[in-house]
């Protein structure tokens, strides 16, 4: 009888050992927990030709920028499972050797197709379903309901199992429907507690619906159970600091960004480090708290190396907070001809929004607030382009709204506070409106 995955797919080795240690790293990396990497060698180590274990490996070597390794371990996975793999193995490494590469469009269809003939394989579904996934980084404006309804499909298929209720739920959440995100998400933590994710999109559902002392409780009970190296460690401390923004409590915002934010600090895949240490640092400046310049030099350094040369639309508006901020002209100029001959030679899928918020956080930097409110306002629409989570992108609508009080523009600036507070409770929002009478 062939040996299964956890949900039930067979897996070409005849090794129990390697099987085994293949189900936990895949468990471990669907929670975001830390021991995936190991648990994946250790599969290796005992069947060095299980292309699954592998190709596995290859994805954990992508989530920490590490290129040459996770296509190298991806390449070595095509020839494997070309020896011994079934068809849905094929099918399989395939898909992820094209994320992998960051072929999206491919990657895209192949995800599609397979996960139409294999919908209980975790793997292959997991990749459009996050704020960094296939779908939120192709450049889609409808991202959040794609990965609904992808989710609504394949519900059946899973039932009460803790990994698709994590993102099913955070699916749910993001496309606004948060009270039922929220329950379903609950239900998939408390199946398993060690699940990063669970604990992530709870916090987002808790965001969304203005619980912010309950996600401080939530943080505070959970994470001394997480390891700092964990991929989301410092990330759900991030959501934690803008829990304290909420408050206005710069100092603990502060605090939370020297503890595990900051780049000496953090063990987070580069893409983490360079956003969430960015955006809080913004944050915190654009709502008018003091933010020490060495801060800023610091993390700018650090983000330079990490993302010398543009790529990532995501990435790139972070690197512009970074280059506006330290009035680093030279550099967002540089980053932004990239962009620009992108965009006209037709390879920027996310498009004009991209350069017109580059350009924005730059004229916002420069305090000239009309011209951000310029740049921005024909493009808000389309922000959700550039991927990432609600909570993430919302950095841009904030600097408009900043940028619209600061300008003068009060009847606007009321206008969007009155419809985000419509949607849900913001203490922040609820100064804002309090400062302008």
């Amino acid at each position: 009888m062939p040996l299964e995955d956890r949900l039930g797919l067979p897996l070409s080795t005849s090794s129990h050992e390697a099987a085994f240690s293949y189900r936990d790293g895949v468990d471990l990396m669907l929670a975001g927990w830390t021991g995936t990497a190991e648990a994946l060698e250790r599969a290796i180590a005992i069947d060095p030709d299980f292309a699954l274990a592998h190709i596995a490996r290859a994805r954990v070597h992508a989530f920490y920028q590490q290129g040459d390794l996770a296509r190298s371990k991806a390449m070595l996975a095509r020839e494997l499972v070309a020896k011994r793999g079934t068809e849905r193995e094929r099918s399989h490494v395939e898909t992820l050797a094209l994320a992998i590469e960051a072929r999206l469009p491919e990657a895209i269809a192949a995800m599609r197709q397979h996960v139409e003939a294999w919908p209980r394989d975790a793997v292959v579904l997991s990749l459009p379903l996050g704020a960094f996934g296939l779908f939120a980084f192709s450049g889609m404006a409808d991202h959040d309901r794609a990965r609904h309804e992808l989710c609504e499909r394949v519900a059946q298929d899973y039932g009460e199992d803790w990994w698709f209720l994590t993102m099913y739920g955070w699916a749910m959440t993001e496309n606004g429907d948060v009270a039922r995100g929220r329950g379903v998400t609950e239900r998939g933590f408390n199946l398993r507690r060690a699940n990063a994710h669970a604990a992530h999109a709870v916090l987002h559902a808790m965001f969304e619906d203005g619980s912010i002392e309950a996600a401080d409780r939530l943080v505070d009970d959970w994470i001394p159970g997480y390891d700092r190296a964990g991929i989301l460690h410092g990330h759900i401390r991030w959501h934690q600091a803008l829990g304290a923004l909420e408050q206005d409590d710069a100092a603990r915002a502060l605090s939370i960004y020297a503890d595990v934010l900051q780049p000496s600090a953090t063990q987070a895949p580069p893409l983490n480090i360079v956003t969430d240490g960015a955006s809080l640092l913004w944050r915190l400046s654009a709502y008018g708290h003091a933010v020490p310049d060495a801060l800023w030099r610091d993390a700018d350094a650090a983000a330079q190396k990490l993302f010398p040369r543009s790529g990532l639309p995501f990435a790139d508006v972070h690197m512009a907070l970074f280059a506006a901020a330290t009035q680093n002209h030279e550099a967002l100029a540089a980053r932004l001809a990239v962009i620009e001959q992108r965009l006209a030679d037709g390879k920027l899928p996310a498009g004009e929004v991209v350069p017109a918020i580059c350009r924005a956080l730059l004229a916002f930097a420069d305090e000239d607030y009309a011209a951000c409110v310029q740049m921005l306002a024909p493009v808000l629409t389309d922000v959700v382009r550039i991927g990432g989570s609600h909570a993430q992108r919302e950095l841009i609508e904030d600097t408009y709204i900043v940028a619209l009080m600061r300008s003068g523009e009060l009847p606007l600036a009321r206008g969007l506070l009155e419809a985000r507070l419509h949607r849900r409770p913001s203490l922040r929002d609820r100064r804002w409106q309090a400062a302008m009478g």
